[in-house]
């Protein structure tokens, strides 16, 4: 009898404890462990954890960022940008551009326009303006040779003795 008392003690106490474990430690686990660590946790959260993050976290970030960003950076963009700036924007484009209109433009201002404007002019002022100042001379010689015939029985006459000694008469006048 004392092995079948030992079974039954055994299966006893094992029972009781699968029966204890299973009732009041799930109660537990599911009533206050769970419920009392989520909200503990979501409490703690939601307290402490965006307390913290938002007041000294981003007043620190902000404050430090906003100092480092007002400080360096505009120190930064201060001396560098603007005197990187001034200096070779300035300087570069001022030199170059005079550079550039000395040399081309007046280069070319010179050379094109003056010789193609004065020899176009010459040439112009050569050849259309005196034949039109000299047009009503020509009228008068074409009158002369040809004894105010029509124009176009001009070129026989043209070579001729009588178209030189009208010529002459006329430029002697």
């Amino acid at each position: 009898m004392a092995p079948n008392l030992i079974i039954f003690c055994g299966t006893t106490i094992f029972t009781t404890l699968l029966t204890y474990l299973l009732t009041y430690l799930r109660t537990y686990l599911l009533n206050y462990l769970l419920i009392y660590l989520l909200t503990y946790i979501l409490i703690y959260l939601r307290t402490y954890l965006l307390t913290y993050l938002f007041t000294y976290l981003l007043t620190y970030l902000l404050t430090y960022l906003l100092i480092y960003l007002f400080t360096y950076l505009l120190t930064y963009i201060h001396t560098y940008v603007l005197t990187y700036l001034f200096t070779y924007l300035l300087t570069y484009v001022l030199t170059y551009l005079f550079t550039y209109l000395h040399t081309y433009l007046l280069t070319y201002l010179l050379t094109y326009l003056l010789t193609y404007l004065l020899t176009y002019l010459l040439t112009y002022l050569l050849t259309y303006l005196l034949t039109y100042l000299l047009t009503a001379r020509s009228r008068v010689l074409l009158g002369k040779l040809t004894g105010f015939q029509p124009v176009r029985k001009f070129p026989a006459f043209y070579g001729t003795q009588r178209f030189i000694t009208a010529f002459t008469k006329l430029s002697l006048s």
